[in-house]
């Protein structure tokens, strides 16, 4: 018996640029940087433009097209303060979008942490749906660990770490010697060039506070 389609609300974790001006080629310049440094992370990455700070006319198709070139897909503009702004935002084809706060829902059950004895090698990737991530060994660089939990690596992290992936917040990234290419959590990112060279090379924890990453040096 054939099933009929079904509409269903749900929540996904996206990137939001927000704008500081109506100055498109800036904004597609500042996210061409991001997609050059982390192309496998950003290639083909949905993106949400905040207009919100924004004075002035913006020019939408061109932002459209901008943030296309670069790989990346403009899914939609929140922020618009005025009806006017909605329309040609809508005219230039972006969806208009208005935060709001996600409905009270039952996590996800865990599953068992899931283990990996072996190195991570260039191009691999790892993901622990519903649960923690140990890696016993090293991540190397071009490499992905993905985690809907916290992620603990006993070796080196040269590659990329995403924990929170499915949105959580209290996910955590611990590794023993800190060269990453990029850690993420619950959608929040650091590239290696906005990691202070001090945390290099040292066992170090990731976690978010106030909306924000933040990491501390462990010394045991």
């Amino acid at each position: 018996m054939s099933q009929s389609p079904d509409l269903k609300g749900s929540s996904f974790t996206l990137s939001v640029l927000h704008l500081s001006d109506n100055d498109v080629s800036t904004a597609v310049h500042f996210l061409k940087q991001k997609v050059d440094q982390a192309p496998t992370f950003f290639a083909a990455a949905p993106v949400v433009l905040n207009v919100s700070q924004v004075q002035g006319d913006i020019n939408y198709r061109d932002l459209k097209l901008g943030v296309e070139e670069i790989g990346m897909i403009p899914v939609g503009v929140t922020g618009c303060v005025d009806k006017r702004n909605q329309n040609l935002a809508t005219e230039a084809g972006f969806a208009v979008m208005t935060a709001s706060k996600a409905p009270s829902q039952a996590p996800a059950k865990m599953e068992p942490t899931k283990i990996v004895r072996t190195p991570v090698r260039s191009g691999q990737q790892v993901y622990a749906k519903n649960s923690d991530l140990v890696i016993l060994s090293h991540v190397s660089a071009g490499a992905e660990v993905i985690a809907d939990g916290t992620i603990h690596i006993h070796g080196t992290l040269r590659g990329r770490a995403i924990a929170g992936a499915s949105g959580s917040s209290d996910a955590k990234i611990l590794c023993n010697d800190l060269q990453a290419e990029l850690v993420s959590i619950a959608g929040h990112y650091w590239l290696s060039d906005q990691i202070e060279r001090d945390y290099w090379g040292k066992k170090v924890l990731f976690g978010m506070t106030n909306d924000q990453l933040d990491l501390e040096i462990l010394t045991i």
